[in-house]
């Protein structure tokens, strides 16, 4: 696993009129091959009647899987194009399918690369690129007699609380990212002298934006 990757944040569409040719393009976040052949067709199903559906899309953190087609556009103008705005953004697990409605005028090989390019470009950004990061779940249990200096201190160093339970001792359940554990286990020792438990749970990939958690 890696510690973070960029991607986007859910399924969304915006479209274009290039020279009287409507291009719409579709993305979505996907997490298998299986998923983005789904989603392909039923964009193809949708567009029956459209004149080319194009796709492109990448799987895996280390993009292991990375397929396109022109779909009868000629070769190297519309599905590469597609494929390399996903790689341009360095995304992962992303489909992209541009569907287009032919205008009666013809755009030639450079103005289909930059038509469907925008296409690609625009789908991207109406489904927002986010990144997601690695980050682990630890509960830190305290006496009660600690509860303001310890929260004041967490959400100082910027810690994501995801919720507090109060029973014989109260319990911070927190987001931590995989990187900083060890750091925040140094420093809930050093804030509670050494009284803290410190219990490690998994670890998950958390959405973000701007550095900063999306509740």
């Amino acid at each position: 696993m890696i510690e973070k990757y960029k991607t986007i944040l859910k399924e969304n569409m915006d479209e274009i009129i290039i020279e009287r040719s409507k291009f719409l393009g579709y993305a979505a976040p996907v997490e298998t091959e299986g998923e983005a052949i789904d989603f392909i067709k039923g964009v193809n199903e949708k567009h029956k009647d459209a004149n080319h559906n194009v796709y492109g899309y990448t799987i895996g953190y280390d993009n292991e899987v990375q397929r396109y087609s022109d779909d009868g556009e000629p070769s190297g103008t519309a599905g590469i194009p597609v494929l390399e705005v996903i790689r341009k953004e360095d995304l992962k697990n992303v489909v992209v399918v541009v569907t287009r409605y032919f205008g009666g005028i013809k755009l030639g090989a450079g103005g289909l690369v930059r038509a469907y390019t925008k296409a690609a470009k625009l789908g991207l950004a109406a489904s927002k690129i986010v990144s997601k990061r690695l980050y682990s779940q630890i509960t830190l249990k305290i006496d009660y007699s600690l509860i303001g200096k310890i929260q004041n201190e967490i959400i100082q160093q910027g810690y994501y609380i995801k919720d507090t339970v109060y029973q014989e001792d109260v319990a911070f359940n927190l987001y931590v990212r995989n990187t900083e554990v060890e750091g925040f286990k140094a420093a809930a020792i050093d804030w509670t002298n050494d009284k803290a438990i410190i219990i490690e749970g998994e670890t998950e990939y958390l959405t973000e934006i701007e550095g900063k958690i999306l509740k």
